[in-house]
């Protein structure tokens, strides 16, 4: 690899009708050498901790296969490992919703530089099996051409080997070059990260090569030529091989945590279970000065308020309740009834019907309830906040804005496309869940939709959700509940 010049050294101006070929995604077009991290997260996503710690005691063994019998043979451990018997649906899904976040999150800041300089881009990937790779690389970063290891299929279920074509690695990288942009096409740049690479380098105009730099920062979110706004899965970061031991090792204890600290929100009254809660590492922040609300509902003399708040879990309202440190009621919809029947609090099952919703909630606030709405509909882990829904602007002038973050650690309590009865237990199974809970202040009369402050409801949702993302540095979005399902789960978002 000496006889080409590293990949900093390449000009990338008036590059814009070039073809960019890069013969690998991991160590390449991704800052990690490693592809184990991304192979873990589909393990996980489809398979559970199980898979994990199945493909965590082979790993040793792949690394072993690498340095003294071959790469190829290396992947083919992994790959075996991962998907043997998994729908291959499943592993497209998680391709499309858990992986683009944490590749996202690893781009080369050299060989991505150079890329997006390109009008056509190419990229063969070896270690890393086209149906993992190639949803975020030509959503995401704009690749043409994306050519890859495929994996074997029988009725929809993957046998864990590869497609009789094997493993593109070495020359069988360059075939797959010349198949794809015909045998005289000659690329304008190459680029490469490792020996078996320069065969097809050396078809390129141009070739360069990526070093091995660990401590290089990746592309910064806001270079990215598309965010990520909306992701799945559980596992909160990238699972290096130490990553992935100590997840195996927590999931017990966690597990039981979790269960512990679920009984002490059951059982025990306000007072003690916020103390309890803080001595098993759960805690929450305030901010702001929270509204005098009463204690008891035979102390309530005028109708309720409405804490408007930006949706980050199903924990929400449990710690905007411990903020307050009074009863409220809140709405839910996707949420199980597992989190319905361990909440402390009132919760009432709205049904996505605008004229029965707005009933049950006004008929809520004249008995004096406090209630808390989340207008976004739906989570989302990242810096922005979806589109608020209007429907709470009409239904009271007694508006109370609320910033929410939350803090974890190991596991993600939300998602989209799996069994969202675990939300709870993921959440709490965190070794040190926490949120900052910030109250803004109450809206005044002419910002609400009363008589004379002329104002609509959009106005004013707009102008919540406005406040909301100021006060967290986020971003505002005109993305909805549909989006994020259709983006992750490929439907609406509704429950039948």
């Amino acid at each position: 690899m000496a006889a080409f010049p590293t990949v900093d050294k390449c000009k990338s101006n008036d590059r814009k009708s070039a073809t960019v070929v890069v013969a690998e995604m991991v160590g390449c077009l991704l800052r990690d050498g490693s592809s184990f991290p991304y192979f873990a997260l589909v393990a996980f996503d489809v398979g559970g901790i199980l898979r994990l710690l199945v493909l965590l005691l082979v790993w040793p063994l792949s690394r072993l296969l690498y340095y003294f019998v071959s790469e190829s043979a290396a992947t083919q451990v992994l790959i075996f490992t991962t998907f043997a018997g998994v729908n291959v649906s499943k592993i497209e899904s998680a391709a499309t919703a858990v992986l683009p976040k944490f590749y996202s999150s690893d781009l080369h800041p050299e060989t991505w530089r150079v890329v997006s300089e390109c009008q056509r881009r190419c990229i063969v990937t070896a270690s890393i099996p086209k149906i993992m790779a190639e949803p975020f690389l030509k959503s995401f970063l704009g690749f043409d051409t994306v050519l890859g290891t495929e994996i074997a299929t029988y009725n929809g279920i993957a046998t864990g080997f590869v497609c009789s074509s094997g493993l593109l690695i070495g020359q069988h990288k360059a075939d797959a070059l010349h198949k794809a942009l015909g045998a005289k096409a000659q690329p304008d740049i190459g680029i490469g990260n490792r020996q078996s690479d320069i065969g097809l380098i050396a078809l390129c105009k141009e070739g360069y090569v990526v070093p091995a730099k660990p401590k290089l920062e990746a592309v910064r979110r806001e270079e990215l030529p598309k965010p990520i706004i909306f992701h799945d899965g559980r596992l909160v970061q990238k699972p290096t091989p130490l990553i992935a031991l100590l997840i195996i090792l927590w999931f017990p204890i966690g597990f039981f945590l979790a269960c512990l600290r679920i009984a002490i929100v059951q059982l025990l009254p306000l007072s003690l279970a916020y103390y309890s809660l803080w001595a098993l590492g759960v805690h929450v922040t305030v901010k702001g000065t929270p509204p005098t609300l009463a204690k008891h509902p035979m102390d309530r003399k005028n109708s309720g308020q409405i804490f408007v708040m930006n949706h980050r879990t199903v924990f929400d309202s449990f710690f905007l309740y411990l903020a307050l440190g009074c009863p409220i009621t809140a709405p839910t919809y996707s949420s199980s009834r597992i989190i319905e029947f361990i909440s402390p609090f009132k919760t009432v099952r709205i049904r996505r019907d605008r004229k029965q919703d707005t009933a049950m909630i006004k008929k809520l606030l004249q008995e004096g309830d406090n209630i808390a709405i989340c207008p976004e509909g739906t989570t989302c882990r990242e810096p922005y906040v979806l589109r608020f829904s209007a429907l709470f602007a009409e239904l009271s002038d007694q508006l109370v804005p609320v910033a929410l973050v939350d803090h974890q650690s190991m596991f993600h309590g939300t998602t989209a496309r799996g069994w969202k009865a675990m939300d709870t237990f993921f959440f709490t199974m965190n070794p040190r869940p926490s949120y900052e809970v910030t109250f803004l202040n109450k809206l005044a009369p002419d910002q609400t939709c009363n008589a004379t402050s002329g104002k609509n409801s959009f106005e004013v949702a707009n102008y919540v959700q406005r406040v909301i993302a100021a006060t967290l540095s986020y971003e505002c979005t005109s993305f909805t509940r549909k989006d994020k399902y259709r983006a992750l789960a490929g439907n609406d978002g509704n429950v039948v």
